[in-house]
């Protein structure tokens, strides 16, 4: 009998501008654009949602942007934005060939594990309404839907997970 090898998922630190972590950022804007209006992307129109939420932030000193490899392949990131005591999480996205294969738990504890590193002790988050797959992959690790604490025409969900 031979034995199935599966991938293991890895991740790792990056630039935003690094060109496998750009990629994954900008099939991640499309997917949100597309679900959004319920339609294609109109030409130009992921390039300014890209502008009108950039990820440079994702970036030391106010943030970070993980990449996780699925095996060899890039399959998905997420990304922190440091606060005084906690983390926000952000631009979690795992490409759809990759789904299902237990990415969006590997990123979700990457981000944790990155987060207590650095003395958070919470992690919140905003999502949309549409995003259900997104609401309830939180919900399974332990996230609890909070209040508003942010503002912003996407924010309809926020959620919170307390770390220690």
């Amino acid at each position: 009998m031979t034995a199935t090898i599966r991938p293991t998922w890895a991740t790792t630190t990056v630039q935003p501008e690094q060109s496998d972590a750009a990629r994954l950022l900008r099939e991640y804007m499309t997917e949100m654009v597309v679900r959004y209006h319920h339609r294609p992307a109109l030409p130009g129109e992921v390039d300014a949602a890209l502008v009108e939420m950039p990820s440079d932030d994702l970036t030391y000193p106010t943030g970070l942007l993980l990449l996780a490899h699925h095996g060899a392949e890039p399959a998905g990131c997420a990304g922190l934005r440091w606060q005084p005591g906690w983390a926000e999480l952000t631009r979690v996205y795992v490409r759809p060939p990759h789904r299902g294969a237990g990415g969006g738990a590997a990123l979700l504890a990457a981000a944790e594990d990155r987060a207590r590193a650095v003395g958070a002790d919470r992690i919140r988050l905003d999502t949309r309404d549409d995003l259900v797959e997104a609401r309830a992959l939180y919900a399974r690790h332990g996230y609890v839907e909070i209040p508003a604490y942010s503002r912003g025409p996407y924010a309809e969900h926020w959620f919170e997970k307390r770390l220690r």
